[in-house]
């Protein structure tokens, strides 16, 4: 007699109709949908590195303080190492602080539309989600969002400045103002700059021992090492100690610790870098402005959002027909028919930009 199959255990509860976290990989020539750098890492970084890799002995642990990865980071930002948190990805970060922070009976406030895994990482965590609107420009109302955080009194309050996806850069009043609500409710204000590098300025500044704050930062953009997973904030010292003792410990490979620290090195070269993108970023939106049915929307991030005056996802789907993949957001509430499109090389807006008015003039004929 066979016997009956052994019940599953299941998820819990709250998890089971949550969805994963995706953006398509497919096999385009121009790829335009995760906001990655369009540049290989330096060579002489390269160099440097696989150098530094053959050095050390990979019998024993990395170190588990990252210390000299954090003393770079510090040094380059002008602040001490003891506020510097490493991890795997800025997203480690994040699930970091709310494993910390969030957790069964507390909330984290978002401003929607914004970064998905705020709130994916927040329910992963048993954190309850509670959502506020943005305007009708994509800025975040500050008196708005001080009466959110009096009124529900979250642990943590995420602000993606520039947004992502609509690259709006939130003013330093703002994010002052919402400072100023958070420490009065007893809550941690979380700003997420992984596109801080493109913008015209930075929370950085605002990071004290004494203010309830987080700046969020990765290697994954301007630094060109998406594939790698390095991010890291800056957060008074009590957090960044608090942070430590949740993370596992020696989370951080030899590989990933020696590129962020060498990485540091290369600092005029990024720097060039984000001129290009952002330079190219302005003719992209220029050229979007001046495509009847488009409407594009000024960005401080290494994207471009815009919404088609029809079908998005068709036209979206018209783009991959030619090579072009860009994100698509079109079924997302409040940027219905919208995509959004990573800055890349010259050649590749170029052809993202043909493309886009081929694709349009398909939807649109009959």
């Amino acid at each position: 007699m066979t016997a009956a199959p052994a019940a599953r255990i299941q998820p819990r509860d709250d998890l089971l109709e949550l969805a994963g976290y995706h953006s398509p990989q497919l096999d385009v020539s121009v790829r335009l949908n995760t906001n990655e750098s369009p540049f290989a890492p330096p060579p002489a970084f390269m160099t440097e590195w696989i150098a530094a890799i053959a050095e050390h002995d990979y019998h024993r642990y990395p170190s588990r303080s990252a210390a000299r990865l954090r003393a770079a980071i510090g040094a380059q930002l002008q602040q001490p190492a003891t506020r510097v948190f490493a991890a795997n990805g800025s997203n480690e970060v994040l699930q970091t602080i709310l494993l910390t922070y969030g957790g069964a009976g507390r909330r984290a406030l978002v401003f929607e539309p914004t970064y998905a895994l705020h709130s994916h990482i927040a329910r992963i965590t048993a954190t309850e989600v509670v959502e506020a609107d943005r305007t009708d420009d994509f800025t975040i109302d500050p008196a708005h969002a001080a009466a959110m955080i009096r009124e529900r009194t979250p642990s943590i309050t995420f602000v993606c400045s520039p947004n992502n996806p609509t690259g709006t850069v939130e003013p330093r009043a703002t994010v002052t103002a919402m400072l100023d609500a958070v420490r009065a409710v007893g809550g941690l204000l979380v700003v997420d700059e992984a596109y801080g590098d493109f913008a015209d300025w930075s929370a950085l500044d605002l990071v004290d021992d004494d203010q309830p704050l987080v700046v969020v930062r990765t290697y994954s953009k301007v630094w060109s090492l998406a594939g790698l997973r390095l991010g890291f904030c800056v957060a008074p010292e009590w957090i960044v100690a608090a942070l430590d003792t949740v993370v596992l410990p020696y989370h951080l490979s030899i590989e990933k610790q020696l590129a962020g620290e060498l990485a540091l090195g290369h600092v005029a070269e990024m720097r060039a870098r984000v001129a290009k993108l952002v330079e190219e970023r302005g003719r992209v939106l220029g050229a979007l402005d001046a495509i009847v049915g488009i409407t594009a929307f000024a960005s401080g991030a290494n994207f471009v959002l815009f919404r088609v005056a029809g079908d998005g996802r068709a036209v979206w789907q018209a783009l991959v027909d030619r090579g072009v993949l860009v994100r698509d957001f079109s079924r997302w509430p409040r940027v219905e028919d919208c995509l959004r499109v990573t800055i890349g090389t010259p050649d590749e807006n170029d052809r993202f930009l043909d493309a886009l008015q081929d694709a349009l003039a398909e939807v649109a004929t009959p």
